[in-house]
């Protein structure tokens, strides 16, 4: 039996990190400090710590984290000028409106304020074209995290069948967009979907990001399969049974310690490339 490949994500963060310091002090020294605003509107404790572990996640390559917190009664007008203001200000390279907002706030309207320049989180509809189209900048920072993971690896995408459990706009379908790109076959299943065992059990490629703890079992995957396990449920819990889905996996995402740790590495890579872009 061969030996089987855990996925590891804060290796894999950790390596993207060491290359951004030296891209970091490379603009340092043409005088200028990457910086990422995050906006937080109400709060929300889950919100509130994101926004914070992303803060310090730049402080430490030495990115300037511009903190915003908004108060939940504004309205979606002044949620936009706050972004507006942002756009305009040169010494700001990404902008991060952090999900959710308020009820009473358009959120998409919102997302769309954000200049695709700064969309470094690749929330906008701009955005999400470009990367279907094959020449996006920013992909959303979930599926370009999987992306990442499996380059490190050098795990073969081309020619495989790729099955995507999950369609959400951040997440299944630019990580779709992003297998298609690289000449994989991908079949995206949702909550719709029958006989969902049948299509990930010819699947050389899983990615799971449906939002359901311990969904996807490992008697429906094909011997040998790749799990990318996108889910992150209370308890620490994936969206892939991880157990069950090991024994059948050759290699596989933990949850912790997978996807998680890439995503915010990928929301800095984004942010130092757009301020590479201000000194080209």
């Amino acid at each position: 039996m061969e030996e089987k490949t855990i996925l590891d994500g804060q290796k894999v963060s950790k390596d993207v990190k060491e290359n951004l310091k030296e891209r970091v002090l490379k603009l340092s020294t043409q005088g200028v400090t990457p910086c990422l605003a995050t906006i937080l509107v109400g709060d929300d404790p889950s919100s509130a710590t994101y926004v914070r572990m992303k803060g310090n996640a730049c402080e430490k390559l030495g990115i300037l984290s511009k903190r915003i917190h908004l108060d939940a009664s504004i309205s979606t007008e002044t949620l936009i000028e706050t972004i507006q203001d942002l756009n305009n200000d040169k010494n700001v390279h990404g902008i991060l409106l952090q999900h959710p907002v308020p009820a009473h706030i358009d959120e998409r309207k919102a997302f769309e304020a954000i200049d695709i320049e700064k969309d470094v989180d690749g929330v906008t509809s701009l955005g999400y074209g470009q990367t279907a189209l094959g020449f996006g900048v920013y992909p959303s920072c979930t599926p370009a995290a999987i992306m990442e993971i499996i380059d490190f690896y050098d795990i073969p995408v081309e020619g495989k069948n790729a099955v995507v459990v999950g369609r959400s706009p951040i997440l299944g379908k630019p990580v779709s967009a992003l297998l298609l790109n690289r000449n994989a076959t991908v079949t995206t299943c949702h909550s719709k979907t029958k006989d969902l065992s049948e299509h990930l059990s010819k699947a050389d490629i899983v990615v799971a990001a449906v939002g359901k703890p311990n969904f996807i079992q490992g008697s429906w995957l094909k011997e040998g399969a790749v799990v990318l396990d996108a889910g992150y449920n209370p308890g620490n819990i994936g969206d892939a049974h991880y157990d069950s889905c090991y024994e059948k996996a050759s290699a596989i995402t933990p949850v912790p310690g997978g996807v998680g740790p890439v995503t915010i590495s990928m929301l800095l890579k984004h942010t130092v490339a757009s301020a590479e872009k201000t000194v080209q």
